[in-house]
């Protein structure tokens, strides 16, 4: 086995290790004590400690460590998880992947909300705050909503919702934004171009769990780092990832 293909497994057998050592401990572990235990420095420890935290398998109360929620929830089946905790590894995977910012939007009234999100680390980039909304008709993950809709409700939407223009890119004519919605239909994949802000684009697609549309997986990206290579590695990941989730 070479360095590659080795440290990554020691890596994460050193991550198990951390876990098991708090969850054995009645009363929790520092992290003095669990880089003593596990004869790692200390500053590692306090690393993967902090990661450990932020994804809710171990919570922290003064300098005292202790198994959380996360930690619950992985044996919980399916059916009884949130539509956040089922979501967030395919928003944390698509970002990992493609270092752009991800979100799981969700539909609130004619409004696409983020439900998820992961930021990208790059200098340029669109960082978006779980719960804001933007109108569905300038989102490539709105587009993605409103070409899972029934013909019932894309009748209701386009009597009832308010289309403002954000930029002077935005499709607000019902005609045209019929014809994008089949293109989307047609693809699998919605796409929006400065739409909704100048020098932002977005690609997204529809998620259906359980035989019904849940939300809608997107990236967003500065428009000068869009790119029909990054259009593919979306589509491509999209197959893998909603694959399973979707049966």
């Amino acid at each position: 086995m070479d360095r590659a293909t080795s440290a990554p497994v020691k890596s994460a057998l050193r991550t198990l290790d951390v876990i098991e050592l708090v969850v054995a401990r009645a009363d929790g572990a520092q992290a003095h004590e669990i880089a003593a235990t596990l004869s790692m420095p200390e500053s590692s420890a306090s690393y993967l400690l902090r990661t450990l935290c932020e994804r809710g398998y171990l919570v922290r109360a003064g300098r005292t460590y202790r198994p959380g929620p996360g930690l619950d929830r992985l044996r919980l089946p399916p059916s009884a998880l949130t539509l956040a905790d089922r979501v967030t590894p395919l928003v944390r995977a698509m970002c990992a992947e493609l270092n752009e910012t991800t979100s799981f939007m969700v539909q609130a009234d004619w409004s696409a909300e983020a439900l998820v999100t992961e930021t990208s680390d790059h200098p340029l980039r669109y960082a978006i705050a779980i719960g804001e909304r933007r109108p569905l008709h300038v989102l490539a993950a709105g587009k993605a909503i409103l070409a899972a809709l029934a013909e019932d409700q894309l009748i209701r939407y386009f009597a009832e919702a308010e289309r403002a223009a954000l930029t002077a890119q935005t499709l607000i004519d019902e005609a045209a934004l019929r014809t994008e919605l089949a293109r989307v239909r047609a693809s699998g994949l919605a796409e929006a171009h400065e739409e909704s802000l100048a020098g932002i684009s977005s690609l997204g697609c529809a998620v259906h769990i359980d035989g019904q549309l849940a939300g809608a997986l997107s990236i967003a990206v500065p428009t000068v780092r869009f790119s029909p290579a990054l259009r593919d590695r979306f589509g491509r990941l999209r197959s893998r990832l909603l694959g399973p989730l979707e049966g």
